[in-house]
């Protein structure tokens, strides 16, 4: 079986699990180019498809590959090939051993050649293009003092939150302020994944001591997604004592997270506490203008228009994270190219009511029920009129959260708990919200609610 008809095979199971829309867009002009050592090479036409299949159908690539292919795909690379499609979109065979010609075109885009090999940042993530908004504006002035003192002031920061809201950008972003600044530094960024691999290989190549010499001389360490070394002992043996090797040399430490330590599963208590002996600040989903600040910036860095009226709907539309925003942006644009014309409104409108995953949306009994629960009372003794503290506190947060997630009414609000008057719900609410804004603590019992009720 060559190429084509491997590459026909999965684009067959592909179809099945897409959306018709989606299909086209993406999947159309592609080829299976080369496999060597278990690796496969996806030509795609150009950068949209290239960003939009490795992070949204990678996996669906993958399992369909496994499914046909008489050997093991161990991953998949995408290419941006323009040449190797011919005049009428035909897609040419291949043969599993040939590699394609390379062509100027078919070199990958300029961004992946950057990336500094030895410090594994990429220098289009810096501060000046990262969108600061009430969200990140903790976490953005966290980042910016550990630059202007490492080792001194947050020592470790540690930065938590959802996937795709920034938190690899601003994490990039200190290593390559104190790399531009500091010049002899010695800095790293990886994520933990990679830092667990390399481990595992030194000790299955006796060089262990050449791994503690290497991540023990660094000035600047930066690890991205920590918690991937939940249930792994080993690994967080040695991320234990290189950080108190760093930390006594008042060499700067930065984590991320999707959660906070304290919510990390199956992690040695003394690694724990090392987490939690710097500075811990969250990332939250954007707010409306942030999310429309973030697309004028893409769009400008794009150097493409896009009419005002598709940009504001798009950021109102799109409201998880970041990496969806752009995702969103990048597929409009790529509609309009393949169209070769500029879409409309509603014809963007009925674009990503296809595309886009709905906000889940709770009921009232839900949050009540949730709110309950994290505090570990019955959903009745949040309904009764007590001044107890271990009570009321959850009863407002109740309250705000009928408010903010459910859009509830104050008079609703108010009568819902026991026909209260609406003066309380909205006491209760103010309240909650101006403790998010001052209150680490508030702001991540807040987030761990809305993960349990929305099981993010």
């Amino acid at each position: 079986m060559n190429n084509e008809e491997l590459w026909s095979k999965v684009l067959t199971d592909i179809e099945i699990d897409v959306s018709k829309a989606n299909f086209i867009t993406w999947f159309k002009n592609t080829a299976l180019c080369n496999f060597v050592e278990g690796k496969i090479v996806i030509g795609v036409p150009n950068a949209f498809a290239k960003d939009w299949l490795e992070n949204k159908y990678q996996k669906n690539i993958l399992r369909a590959l496994r499914n046909h292919a008489p050997f093991v795909v161990r991953n998949i690379e995408f290419s941006i090939l323009p040449r190797i499609f011919g005049e009428q979109g035909r897609i040419p065979k291949y043969d599993l051993e040939r590699k394609p010609e390379a062509s100027r075109e078919e070199q990958p885009e300029i961004t992946e050649l950057t990336v500094d090999h030895d410090t594994n940042l990429n220098p289009r993530y810096t501060f000046d293009n990262f969108i600061v908004g009430s969200f990140n504006e903790l976490a953005h002035a966290a980042a910016k003092a550990v630059t202007k003192s490492p080792g001194t002031l947050y020592n470790p920061l540690f930065i938590y939150g959802g996937v795709g809201l920034g938190k690899t950008h601003l994490l990039q972003g200190i290593g390559n302020e104190i790399k531009n600044h500091s010049g002899g530094l010695k800095i790293k960024y990886i994520s933990a994944e990679k830092f667990t691999n390399e481990f595992v290989n030194s000790l299955q190549n006796n060089n262990i001591a050449q791994f503690k010499d290497k991540y023990r001389a660094i000035d600047l360490l930066i690890i991205d997604d920590i918690q991937f070394i939940a249930k792994k002992i080993q690994t967080q043996e040695e991320v234990f004592h290189t950080f108190n090797t760093l930390y006594e040399k008042n060499k700067q430490i930065v984590f991320s997270s999707d959660r906070p330590p304290k919510s990390i599963e199956n992690i040695e208590e003394r690694l724990r506490s090392r987490f939690e002996g710097g500075m811990i600040t969250d990332i939250s989903e954007p707010e409306y203008e942030a999310r429309l600040a973030i697309l004028k910036n893409k769009i400008r860095e794009k150097n493409i228009v896009l009419p005002e009226e598709i940009i504001e709907y798009t950021a109102a539309t799109v409201q998880s994270n970041i990496r969806e925003l752009e995702g969103a942006l990048n597929s409009i644009i790529a509609q309009s190219k393949l169209l070769e014309k500029q879409l409309t409104l509603a014809e963007i409108k009925e674009f990503l009511a296809k595309n886009v995953k709905p906000k889940k949306v709770a009921t009232a009994q839900q949050i009540i029920k949730a709110v309950a629960q994290y505090y570990n009372i019955t959903e009745k003794n949040i309904f009764e009129k007590t001044r107890i503290k271990e009570i009321v506190r959850p009863r407002q947060i109740a309250m705000y959260l009928l408010r903010e997630d459910f859009s509830g009414s104050y008079p609703y609000i108010g009568q819902k708990f026991g026909g209260r008057d609406h003066t309380t719900a909205i006491h209760s609410y103010e309240k909650i919200a101006d403790e998010i804004k001052k209150n680490e603590r508030t702001r991540e019992e807040i987030n761990q609610i809305r993960a349990s009720l929305y099981n993010e």
